[in-house]
């Protein structure tokens, strides 16, 4: 999976543009967050389809950065997202960033970008 980060112009419309392009395209955002930073926004997500998002940012000319996120699925239980950031943290491992992708009874879903692919894919 892949990160991708994208600053817009932090105004009315720009979010559902970004949308109905990936949309039109049939690619299906996993999670996103969005942070407004004064005149532009920042926008990262997660889609089903990495090389399908890609084509569409660069057709339509949206600068872009990505990052490799992994998977990681954890218990539905207090404590259980500390004592795995507990573990990650022991080994070196920094969390760049974050997303809830799915959650149900049982497990929560995350992607993580991290700065060591490596160590934390021994611990998910």
């Amino acid at each position: 999976m892949i990160e991708f980060s994208v600053k817009m112009a932090n105004q009315p419309g720009e979010l559902a543009t970004l949308a109905r392009r990936l949309g039109d395209a049939h690619v299906n955002i996993r999670s996103l967050s969005a942070l407004n930073t004064g005149q532009e926004t920042i926008v990262k997500l997660v889609v089903d389809k990495d090389e399908l998002a890609r084509s569409v940012l660069e057709d339509a000319g949206i600068s872009y950065g990505e990052h490799r996120v992994i998977h990681a699925v954890l218990a539905d239980k207090p404590g259980a997202l500390a004592e795995f950031t507990e573990a990650l943290a022991s080994t070196g491992v920094n969390i760049d960033a974050i997303y809830l992708l799915d959650a149900d009874d049982d497990e929560l879903h995350f992607a993580l970008a991290v700065d060591d692919h490596e160590t934390a894919a021994q611990h998910v």
